[in-house]
């Protein structure tokens, strides 16, 4: 099931212009987390395309009073479980998780996040399956 977010994103659009998974969703620091784009990146194109559509002037909103857009979660680990974006996208495509998102309007979980599917991948690609690698030891 689709979340209802916010403004309606379609990354199909978005990629079909050229804008790659990085390109929005950076990686700062230790690259552990991917984020969401600030809403000032999205302002580089829209202050001049689409500014007059219901969904740009929300976005433009929320841009001026400098707050975040509040996105809903698509995916959510438990806080027990460490997880780091740049170890897994340096092997792997954004898609292996995220699903053929250049073709999608509307994104949805794609794949189930639970032990034994990460384990299953890891065991696919090789990667090590030792507990303390995504669980901190306590």
């Amino acid at each position: 099931m689709a979340a209802d977010q916010p403004i309606p994103y379609s990354h199909k659009k978005h990629v079909a212009m050229g804008l790659e998974c990085a390109g929005c969703h950076t990686m700062p620091g230790k690259g552990e987390a991917a984020t969401y784009p600030a809403e000032s990146t999205c302002m580089q194109c829209h202050t001049s395309v689409k500014k007059e559509s219901p969904a740009i002037k929300l976005l433009s909103k929320f841009a001026e009073e400098k707050k975040p857009v509040p996105w809903l979660r698509i995916y959510k680990l438990p806080e027990y479980v460490w997880f780091s974006h740049k170890i897994h996208t340096k092997d792997a495509k954004c898609t292996q998780c995220h699903g053929d998102v250049a073709s999608k309007d509307v994104l949805l979980k794609e794949k189930p996040i639970d032990m034994n599917s990460c384990m299953n991948c890891h065991d696919e690609h090789k990667a090590s399956n030792e507990c303390n690698l995504c669980h901190n030891p306590a």
